[in-house]
């Protein structure tokens, strides 16, 4: 009988690794080859300007399918503003993976492009990629239509998109386009105008002034490289905050809205909801505009932007897919055709923060444009108020900071909005009876009076929770100019002001506030200071949109990917049954005095067979319900330290204790330890909760042991266990990880970089995570480099550098005393003076805009307010990171290491 089980072992064995060795030839079949095309950098001279006899020299990368039979179409692709090629390098491979040949280049007056910025001018730009369309038409790989006419496409974002519809509407040799968060008019984007009432809008300082501080170099240190007539355009809004006559024309050239009715080439526009510098508003009117032309037109609104970057996973996987379907479309004749429905998205959260993004997608047959296909309108209350404008709009209130909004809104308690007193009026509604699906444009109608007959306001809609907590969506603001005022508001006529669009649900609960302040960081505000009076009149209009939920498109390779990989699976788990046994008998005796302790490591060393050391004597404990964080720079020997833990190296001296029990590869208490050192890792296909029910199967161990609820209640995962994994953002595949390594609620939880890739709100949720984890008796043991993080997160530290223990004990004793924070102002001696009046302890410079400032139990909101009335620009508040200070004094300046091997 014995030999009977051991031939049937042996066979299973055999049939198990036959079964991986098919499953992983099968996979590196099917995976498409990372390297299947060629790449040739280039210099191309293009000759522009208005005669067209300009020279300039372009970097350019061409890109080529290796495998392709004949000529192959081919797109164009531009970068956005302040890049280069480089910057779309993942996309330009990716289009070349696809099989089209792709042709990306730094735009002229960037990098290393010779020429001046003349902001996609017709003349410049837009004739410099023209000259790129006759370098394709002569590449004997790249399909003509005719001698001279390339089969191609333009696909760019904000400055490249908004290249490609005015190269459209010059150029009828393209046959599609797909420009994303880019503009219509140059000279409404710069200068917002939200009411039909003034011929001229709001200056955006904040914006124009981060495009030209991101034109470094050129002879002019004032605006770096942009053209002459381009800099004095924008020097002369930024001081007076009017455009003359030559500004406007300027602008105007640069815009798209000029070209829409030349457009002839099928259209997919691409906006962004998280976006105050290119609103939903723009590319609206670049859809209407080349739609009154019957060139098919397709829009698509995402939950990125310039101020929110791409977007969540599954909300850039949707954008991939679009912009391939309309261009193997149009271009090769693949696929139906892709229609005119339009398709937008909006964050979903899947915990109780609502703090990991997730996005719903929804489609409707037909764009409704930014006024949606129903409306509700809610009562404001609220008397008419007088509210002051500061001279020269100082202090400010803050919506947003240019490309910013996200970062700044973590650091003062989850959003950045900030109002100051005396100079905003609030209007309210009720309580909101049920949820609403706003999508689109709301609208308002404002009453206001000025002595000087003209008012500069600023319209926002907070969406306020029944703790009070208000979030102005995205960040977005209606900026106003008025004239014609009476100075007795009950003579004002009303003014329908129309908010920027959105794309939220306001949930059952939530109030609506209407606000109206006088000034606004990101703007020009007049210098001369007013009181104006203010009052609503009648509802707010919200726009309303029901669509059909979307799935999130994928490769139809990744489902055969997942089952071959699923099958992987479950031939490593038929190889852990087998040996199960074999682990059961890896039990150690246990050592009495370490017998209720989660983790003992005395005298740990590790040395490779090159003679390098990567760690040298190592020990310390972790108790039962304390966190403890393993700290150190770079080749200190934290992670060796964590793989000898887990058994996936063996130390060359020293012991590890685990409950008493002496650690070696496989043995049996490894099962009261769960742990994430290697990274996450799970198969796309499958939702949340099928990867953890299949790696628990893995496992062996009895399912009732698994505990999933418990697990999953303390990551927070919520509903979203249920979607698919390839739609879940690095977060919450951080989190599923954690939750994975928390199944069967292991007494020691080791984790090595567990908020790698989370942002700060998510950062902060998986503090409370590992805070709530070791509680009835459980401990943590966490790596990582933000020691920030670990200071509010872990109860104890040990501190690792060159090999040793430098230090170890609460983190308390370490960091010592006196919380303070961090405050980078635009006028340090005027917010000393501010600070030492509010009974801070002290007041300490820190370079040649920073403070420290030992806070002494004054609340940092109103350290912030304080500042902001004193007319104190802010432009970051974080805590003091004082552990950081005490581990740089234990480690010294060895920050620079090789690397844990």
């Amino acid at each position: 009988m014995s030999a009977f089980l051991r031939v049937t072992r042996r066979r299973a064995v055999t049939a198990a690794v036959v079964l991986v060795l098919l499953a992983a030839a099968t996979i590196w079949a099917v995976l498409p080859d990372r390297a299947a095309w060629s790449a040739q950098e280039l210099r191309i001279t293009v000759r522009s300007g208005p005669a067209g006899d300009q020279p300039v020299e372009l970097d350019a990368r061409f890109l080529l399918p290796r495998d392709r039979s004949g000529r192959v179409p081919a797109v164009l692709l531009a970068h956005g503003f302040g890049g280069s090629k480089d910057s779309v390098r993942p996309d330009a491979e990716s289009l070349a993976e696809r099989g089209y040949a792709v042709l990306t280049w730094t735009a002229r007056g960037f990098g290393r492009s010779t020429g001046e910025i003349h902001l996609d001018s017709p003349d410049y730009e837009v004739r410099d990629a023209q000259r790129l369309l006759d370098w394709l038409a002569q590449r004997p790989e790249v399909r003509t239509d005719a001698p001279g006419d390339p089969r191609v496409g333009v696909v760019g974002g904000s400055y490249g998109g908004a290249l490609a519809l005015l190269l459209a509407g010059q150029d009828r040799r393209v046959d599609a386009i797909v420009p994303s968060i880019t503009w219509n008019d140059l000279s409404h984007a710069f200068l917002p105008q939200s009411a039909d009432t003034a011929d001229t809008g709001v200056f955006k300082k904040g914006w124009a002034g981060v495009f030209f501080g991101a034109s470094a170099g050129g002879g002019n240190p004032a605006c770096g490289r942009f053209a002459a007539d381009v800099c004095a355009a924008y020097l002369s809004m930024a001081t007076t905050g009017v455009p003359d006559a030559a500004t406007r024309e300027l602008l105007r050239r640069s815009s798209p809205a000029t070209v829409l009715d030349r457009i002839k080439a099928p259209t997919l526009l691409i906006q962004g909801a998280v976006d105050t510098l290119f609103p939903l508003s723009e590319a609206d009117a670049n859809a209407r505009g080349i739609a009154a032309n019957g060139t098919p037109v397709k829009v698509a609104w995402f939950t990125g932007g310039h101020d929110g970057g791409s977007g969540p996973g599954n909300d850039r996987d949707r954008v991939r897919y679009l912009t391939a379907q309309w261009l193997d479309h149009y271009l090769r004749g693949e696929g139906g055709a892709p229609g005119d429905d339009f398709t937008w998205s909006r964050v979903a959260g899947f915990s109780a923060t609502d703090r990991d993004l997730v996005t719903n997608g929804y489609s409707t047959q037909a764009y409704p444009g930014v006024t949606g296909t129903g409306a509700t309108g809610l009562d404001l209350t609220g008397p008419a108020r007088r509210i002051a404008n500061p001279p020269n709009g100082n202090p400010a209130a803050i919506s947003a900071l240019p490309g910013l909004g996200s970062r700044l809104s973590s650091l003062l308690s989850g959003n950045v909005a900030t109002d100051v007193p005396g100079q905003h009026a609030t209007f309210a509604t009720a309580p909101l009876s049920g949820a609403i699906e706003v999508a689109g444009a709301p609208t308002v109608r404002l009453r206001a009076a000025s002595p000087t007959g003209e008012a500069v306001l600023f319209v926002k809609l907070y969406d306020v929770d029944p703790a009070g907590t208000p979030t102005l969506s995205a960040g977005l603001v209606a900026p106003v100019r008025l004239t014609g005022l009476p100075a007795d508001i009950a003579r004002a006529r009303p003014v329908t002001v129309t908010l920027p669009a959105i794309v939220r649900e306001m949930a059952a609960g939530h109030t609506l506030q209407v606000v109206v302040a006088t000034s606004d960081q990101g703007f020009l505000s007049p210098a001369a200071p007013a009181t104006y009076t203010v009052a609503v009149d009648g509802q707010l209009t919200l726009p309303t949109l029901v669509g059909t939920p979307i799935a999130s498109p994928a490769a139809a390779w990744w489902y055969a990917l997942g089952a071959l990989v699923l099958a992987l699976l479950l031939g490593l788990a038929v190889l852990l049954l087998v040996h199960r046994a074999r682990r059961r008998r890896r039990v150690t005796a246990v050592t009495k005095p370490y017998a209720d302790t989660p983790l003992v490591v005395r005298g740990l060393r590790k040395a490779y067979g090159d003679g390098f050391v990567a760690v040298e004597e190592i020990g310390f404990t972790v108790e039962r319900g304390q966190v403890v964080g393993l700290l150190g720079p770079n080749g200190a020997g934290k992670t060796t330290t964590l793989r000898v833990l887990m058994g996936l190296t063996s130390p060359t001296a020293g012991e590890i204790y685990v409950f008493g029990h002496r650690l070696v590869p496989g043995a049996q208490i490894l099962s009261r330890v769960g742990a994430l050192v290697e990274g996450p890792g799970f198969l796309p296909h499958l939702t949340g909760q099928q990867n953890l029910e299949a790696y628990w199967r893995a496992t062996g161990r009895p399912w009732a042991d698994a505990r999933f609820a418990e697990a999953l209640e303390i990551a927070g995962l919520g509903a979203s266990v249920h979607r698919r994994t390839k739609n879940y953002s690095h977060g919450m595949r951080q989190r599923l990880a954690i939750a994975q390594a928390m199944l069967g609620l292991p007494e020691l939880l080791v984790l090595d970089e567990p908020t790698d890739g989370l942002d700060p709100p998510q950062i902060a949720e998986m503090r409370r995570v590992l805070q709530r984890y070791a509680t009835d008796g459980r401990a943590v043991l966490v790596s990582s480099h933000l020691l920030a993080e670990v200071e509010q997160t872990c109860t104890h530290a040990v501190v690792v550098n060159k090999g040793r223990i430098v230090a170890a004990g609460p983190v308390e004793e370490i960091v010592g005393e006196s919380p303070s924070v961090a405050i980078e102002v635009t006028d340090v001696p005027a917010a000393t003076e501010v600070l030492s009046g509010l009974g801070v302890r002290s007041v300490t410079a820190d370079g040649a805009s920073g403070l420290i400032v030992d806070m002494n139990g004054t609340p940092r909101a109103e350290v912030v307010a304080s500042l902001v009335r004193a007319g104190v620009g802010v432009d970051r508040v974080v805590p003091r990171r004082r552990l950081e200070d005490a581990f740089l004094a234990l480690v010294g300046d060895n920050s620079r290491g090789s690397g844990d091997r």
